[in-house]
């Protein structure tokens, strides 16, 4: 059977409706992946009450494994609107990276304090279970699932899902204009190829499709650096040297309207034909549904 990928919540740092914004959508993270019958979850942005109310129209009984890239405000907060996890018949399978780690438990669990949310962590009907990704790769159903640390404040993750020949990445808050190794000749010729971590590469290489973090253009990111996001054109040269066959850009800026990304992925596209790239690259979008 083929995978399928489907965007629920593509904007960065915080929700953003409005007309402005309404072509590629005002969600904040939240991306569905299926590979057979088995349902990934990563990011639980306001994009994920959504897919809640979505799978609740599909599904008497919602079976589903969430991976967070990290667990800053805009990738959890979707979380307590998520219908299945008050539903008795739901199965929810909450994932941390790391052996012994529970800040995933401690900060979904914590946002839902009478503070914050007046529904207690304790008052949800689906039951659900807490593991971790053993410090390197695991295998669900099938789907071998391996993750590598990226560099933004606080730490995230990027993740891979592999079956059946099929390879999808999910990598967004991650800062890899940081970790250009030719930095100082691709500021005297900005359309050199920006070197990046040979770690990083060989994660994404031959992805059928990666999700990645592109916040921002070449103009704003020298005012960005250190904020935890990529420059669009960055994501161009990891596509070109991994090997990508193709790119969604992701995590757009809450800034930048429908149009600013069109111009964004134009940009994109002149670079890797410079290139002679025959990777695909296109905007993410809420609602967009492709078969791998």
């Amino acid at each position: 059977m083929p995978a399928f990928v489907k965007f629920w919540g593509t904007r960065g740092s915080i929700p953003t409706p409005g007309h402005k914004t309404r072509r590629y959508g005002g969600n904040t993270s939240c991306v569905e992946v299926r590979i057979d019958d088995t349902l990934f979850i990563c990011d639980s942005g306001t994009g994920l009450r959504e897919l809640g109310v979505d799978l609740q129209s599909r599904m008497d009984r919602v079976e589903a494994h969430l991976l967070f890239s990290h667990t800053h405000w805009d990738h959890i907060q979707g979380f307590p609107f998520f219908t299945p996890a008050y539903n008795p018949s739901s199965t929810l399978h909450v994932y941390d990276v790391r052996r012994n780690d529970n800040r995933v438990q401690r900060l979904l669990l914590g946002q839902m304090q009478s503070e914050y949310f007046p529904v207690s962590f304790g008052d949800l009907g689906a039951k659900i279970t807490f593991a971790d990704l053993a410090d390197g790769a695991k295998t669900i159903d099938g789907t071998l699932v391996t993750h590598i640390e990226q560099t933004h404040p606080g730490t995230s993750f990027a993740y891979k899902f592999e079956k059946n020949g099929a390879r999808i990445v999910y990598a967004t808050d991650n800062e890899l204009d940081l970790k250009i190794a030719n930095v100082e000749e691709t500021k005297r010729n900005p359309d050199v190829l920006r070197k990046l971590p040979e770690d990083f590469v060989r994660f994404v290489a031959d992805a059928d499709l990666l999700v990645a973090d592109g916040q921002y253009t070449d103009v704003e990111y020298p005012t960005k650096v250190g904020w935890g996001h990529a420059r669009a054109s960055t994501l161009v040269d990891l596509a070109i040297q991994a090997g990508v066959k193709q790119l969604a850009v992701y995590h757009h800026d809450p800034m930048h309207a429908d149009e600013q990304i069109d111009e964004t992925i134009e940009a994109c596209r002149e670079r890797l034909a410079r290139a002679g790239s025959n990777c695909v690259i296109f905007a993410a979008r809420e609602g967009v549904e492709l078969k791998i």
